[in-house]
């Protein structure tokens, strides 16, 4: 049976912090609320549980699995090096609604699904999200939906297709801007955006001295 925890209130968001805690350090999943969409939970570094993430999504290892982290500098252990691009997006995004992809660092045990040396990297800007990640370490989260289903932006709609695959579900209230997060791809030479989300391309473009047409075309070779 999974059980519902409201981060509404006090007491219960205690003990759905620590039931949360203890089900990911068993290698079980949880649901938890973020700043874009609600998130399907694992221990990055358990295969096993993100294994069981892919399955619960029905989802194939061709998705590797994006990683979420709870501090500005988690980023300099799991990534091969942090170019000056990255530093910069994340220092005006971060914590927030912008997924950065990032050669990863070698020497990591994890597996995520067929990411090819590189990994998705978020700091989502939701209080609940943070205080989980900074006792549990890296996530791996995806968006608590089946593949092919819309995406969960209340704890009811996860549930509603997850059901008991999953064990804890975090109610932090409906999703603040239910829109999924923009992607830049910072691997080649060039950054590109991925996929256009809650922070506009605009912003990104600027950031980085870029304008959005290079952005976009970029990813269109």
């Amino acid at each position: 049976m999974s059980t519902v925890y409201d981060c509404a209130d006090p007491d219960s968001r205690a003990a759905g912090l620590s039931a949360a805690r203890s089900t990911l350090k068993s290698g079980r999943l949880a649901v938890i609320p973020t700043d874009t969409l609600y998130g399907i939970a694992a221990d990055a570094f358990d295969s096993q549980a993100v294994g069981a993430l892919l399955a619960a999504k029905r989802r194939g290892r061709d998705m590797p699995v994006p990683v979420l982290v709870g501090s500005w500098t988690t980023i300099d252990g799991l990534v091969y090096s942090v170019r000056p691009q990255a530093r910069e997006l994340i220092r005006a995004f971060w914590p927030g609604g912008l997924s950065l992809v990032v050669q990863q660092a070698p020497s990591l045990a994890w597996d995520l699904g067929d990411a090819r040396g590189t990994v998705m990297l978020r700091m989502p800007l939701h209080p609940v999200a943070l205080e989980l990640l900074r006792e549990v370490g890296p996530l791996a989260v995806s968006s608590a939906n089946v593949s092919g289903q819309p995406p969960a932006a209340t704890v009811a709609e996860a549930q509603a297709q997850l059901g008991d695959l999953v064990g804890v579900y975090l109610d932090g209230g409906p999703a603040d801007h239910a829109v999924a997060s923009t992607i830049v791809d910072l691997t080649a030479d060039a950054p590109r955006v991925l996929r256009e989300g809650a922070v506009p391309i605009e912003k990104v473009a600027e950031v980085l001295g870029m304008s959005p047409e290079e952005l976009r075309q970029a990813g269109a070779h």
